[in-house]
């Protein structure tokens, strides 16, 4: 309860400039709570304190801006820099391994499914940066993952008004799996709806 009377303090007092600028600082790695913060904003929304599609938007441009820092920071800097000042950042070597680890698994996929990892997200841009992940790919992962977690976490605020927290829960809980079932699903409903020109290029390479 105290950490959601301080969320609502800080909204009263700087508005959306409290989503924009905490969720970038989290991807740097420093405290904020992001996902948190951003259902409760969603709440707020539903009592008409906020504007929903401002939220979306600012949430989206602090979470973009502060992944492209982290990776740009990893492209000129590296993992002796990480290694070095991290702790500053709350990046401790346990968490450094643990992230590496994750990466070595999944690739570059992991920019996507990292914002859905505790503990993994706040790695994520570092690690693109240090790999020198072609910017283009970097932008395609971590941008479209940014928008369906924040898409996701305010819209539980929204959907589900006064008990958002039950909801919250849930969801912080198993949104890896939740994100993996919806990409499967919407996958799956593509390949289905354009099944029968799919049949038709796959026939002409075979022609070729």
């Amino acid at each position: 309860m105290e950490l959601l009377k301080w969320i609502h303090l800080m909204f009263e007092q700087y508005g959306y400039l409290v989503l924009f600028l905490g969720l970038a600082l989290e991807f740097i790695a420093l405290p904020f709570p992001g996902e948190t913060t951003m259902a409760y904003a969603g709440f707020l929304s539903y009592d008409g304190m906020l504007h929903y599609g401002w939220l979306l938007i600012v949430a989206f441009a602090g979470t973009t801006l502060g992944m492209t820092i982290t990776y740009f920071i990893g492209l000129k800097a590296g993992l002796p820099f990480l290694q070095r000042y991290g702790k500053w950042f709350l990046l401790s070597e346990h968490k450094l391994e643990r992230a590496s680890r994750w990466f070595n698994k999944y690739g570059q996929s992991l920019v996507f499914i990292g914002y859905f990892i505790p503990g993994v997200r706040h790695f994520t841009g570092y690690f693109a940066g240090m790999i020198a992940l072609p910017f283009r790919k970097f932008a395609l992962f971590a941008y479209s993952g940014a928008l369906v977690w924040v898409l996701l976490f305010i819209s539980i605020g929204k959907i589900f008004g006064p008990q958002w927290k039950f909801a919250f829960h849930l969801v912080e809980k198993y949104s890896f799996w939740i994100v993996g079932a919806v990409i499967i699903a919407v996958v799956g409903l593509l390949l289905y709806r354009y099944r029968k020109k799919m049949r038709s290029l796959l026939s002409k390479l075979h022609v070729s």
